[in-house]
């Protein structure tokens, strides 16, 4: 994926069962950064968005969770210093180049 297509999404979830919830923080976490117990900052291009959430509605059942998604706009263009934490805060993937 090149990273000029990706999209940064803000995805946060409420699920009323453990293990529902475990699997889906385990699958958010194969894609994105934690940013609090039910908050991940994920990076992602429209196609892969659509695969993820395919995947997490197959995790939830839809009459008792909830999944919210929030578009925040073209990851290169998304500056880490513009997200605002009071307290403890978590590392979020900056939109500059990965070095592997």
């Amino acid at each position: 994926m090149s990273r000029d297509d990706a999209h940064r999404f803000l995805i946060a979830y409420d699920v009323a069962d453990d293990r529902r919830r475990d699997r889906l923080a385990k699958c958010l976490l194969r894609h994105g950064d934690r940013v609090q117990y039910s908050v991940f900052v994920v990076d992602v291009s429209a196609a892969r968005m659509l695969r993820l959430q395919h995947e997490i509605a197959g995790l939830i059942v839809a009459v008792e969770d909830s999944v919210i998604y929030c578009d925040l706009g073209v990851a290169r263009s998304v500056d880490v210093a513009r997200y605002r934490v009071v307290g403890r805060s978590r590392h979020v993937t900056g939109s500059g180049p990965i070095i592997i």
